[in-house]
């Protein structure tokens, strides 16, 4: 039961993206597309889950003056391993998520897992933890891909969803900078009215 309570308020309760305000970089960079958004996704799940899992094994091996040193190269190696393997068997999702990959190593939320979580918990409830974080991260840059994708070609993964016409003109403002900004917000708002209401008739 405490299991899934790990894994699941990452989901939910603690969404990285929606709840807890994180890694808003790769949330307005990546999104233009569902493709890259579910890539950006589950890369940082594999290093959030594995990173978790390696700290929380060495938390009393690594001294806590560089503690934080220790959590980044712990982070780093994994992102090399996710970078160099989305490099060599998915060259063109690689390709278009460029430098983000990267950035991975300082992404506060893989950070502050590390630092919250799983330098005080056991191996098994740390993974979860990251697993948790890693799914309502890939879940948040989803939602968000998927309606910037829908209005701003008219299609998913390539699949046309509304009319010819619309493909032919779409609000191409959607894909754009401002768009990532809008769409987020918007969901932001959303999000926030359905807790406000849901708080209001507990009370």
């Amino acid at each position: 039961m405490s299991s899934f309570k790990e894994l699941s308020k990452g989901i939910f309760k603690e969404n990285p993206t929606f709840v807890l305000v994180l890694g808003m970089c790769p949330t307005l960079a990546v999104t233009s597309s569902l493709q890259n958004a579910i890539g950006m996704g589950l890369a940082a799940t594999f290093v959030l889950a594995f990173s978790n899992i390696l700290i929380s094994l060495l938390k009393d091996l690594i001294p806590s003056k560089i503690r934080i040193p220790g959590y980044i190269v712990v982070i780093a190696s994994f992102v090399s391993i996710i970078d160099m393997a989305m490099a060599a068997y998915l060259p063109d999702l690689h390709k278009s998520l460029g430098i983000f990959i990267p950035l991975i190593v300082v992404n506060c939320i893989i950070l502050g897992r590390a630092e919250a979580f799983a330098c005080k918990n056991g191996v098994f409830a740390s993974l979860m933890d990251g697993v948790g974080m890693g799914l309502g991260f890939t879940l948040s840059l989803s939602v968000v891909a998927i309606i910037r994708e829908i209005l701003g070609t008219g299609k998913i993964w390539e699949i046309a969803i509304l009319p010819q016409a619309y493909i032919n003109e779409p609000m191409l403002v959607a894909i754009l900078a401002p768009g990532a900004f809008i769409t987020l917000g918007l969901l932001m708002a959303l999000i926030n009215i359905i807790k406000d209401k849901n708080k209001a008739v507990k009370e």
